[in-house]
């Protein structure tokens, strides 16, 4: 009897450990990630009318095939918490609440709809007839639409650079940012390019604050997007300044080398004119 009783007691720890093992928590990792899902984007500091001594406006973009940028492009598939930039503002405006607006034009007048989103990457359900294994007849099936993320290759930002008497600084403020898509289409396969929409990025910072991207030189320390874009941690080019001719961009009065040239003439300007406000 006492064996029995024995026995019954091994079973009954053995199978108890064993339950225990199988609950336990799994941690993908030494310790759970708590800094980054509860970041807040760094506040602006207050800036008055009246301290505005001079400003511009620039339109710029990042081509996400220069390696700098390649954290903006990858990965392609979400990786735990760990997505591609597009994939991060998809998922805003499904669960957080972000406008996307129309890219007709760059002042945020037009929200835009998730089917609006689907048909800019040519995404909507389509409706086709194939025959049915059984009866042989023709029969109408959905196909559903599916966004490739991996078509958004270059950004358009829209930044306007001030001169802040207040503190005496040249800074830098990003308003939008565009995606754009880089697709072929028909049989001629000509590459094609379109803007898919426009988000005010004020809104998008909180999000863009709480999800980390690759550290190539530290796993410990991952960065976020809001880092990268406050501390423009990325390569881009000018495409865009104000202008009187309507705002046009550099593409209309210049190609090719000449236009590269005129961006970074652009930039100089800025940079001079931060330069001349000093003594040496």
């Amino acid at each position: 009897m006492k064996k029995v009783f024995i026995i019954s007691l091994l079973f009954l720890f053995f199978g108890t450990s064993n339950q225990v093992t199988v609950n336990a928590q799994v941690l993908d990792g030494i310790y759970e990630k708590e800094h980054v899902p509860s970041r807040k984007p760094v506040p602006y500091t207050f800036l008055r009318e009246a301290d505005v001594m001079w400003s511009t406006r620039i339109w710029r973009m990042m081509d996400l095939r220069e390696k700098l940028n390649h954290p903006f492009y990858y990965p392609s598939e979400k990786i735990n918490d760990r997505m591609s930039l597009i994939d991060l503002l998809l998922w805003g405006v499904n669960n957080e609440g972000i406008t996307p607006y129309d890219p007709v034009d760059d002042r945020f007048t037009a929200p835009m709809t998730r089917s609006d989103i689907d048909a800019k990457f040519d995404a909507l359900d389509d409706t086709v007839s194939i025959p049915d294994p059984v009866t042989g007849e023709m029969v109408q099936q959905v196909i559903e639409g599916q966004i490739t993320s991996s078509q958004v290759k270059k950004y358009m930002l829209k930044e306007d650079w001030f001169f802040d008497r207040q503190k005496s600084v040249l800074e830098v403020r990003i308003i939008g940012i565009c995606p754009i898509r880089e697709y072929t289409k028909g049989d001629d396969q000509t590459i094609r390019q379109s803007k898919v929409f426009w988000i005010y990025f004020p809104e998008a910072r909180r999000v863009l604050a709480n999800h980390e991207v690759f550290n190539r030189y530290n796993d410990a320390e991952r960065k976020t997007f809001d880092d990268l874009f406050f501390k423009r941690r990325f390569s881009s080019y000018i495409v865009q300044e104000s202008n009187v001719y309507e705002d046009r961009t550099v593409a209309l009065y210049r190609i090719g080398l000449q236009a590269l040239l005129e961006a970074e003439k652009i930039k100089e300007k800025i940079f001079n004119f931060e330069h001349d406000l000093w003594e040496y």
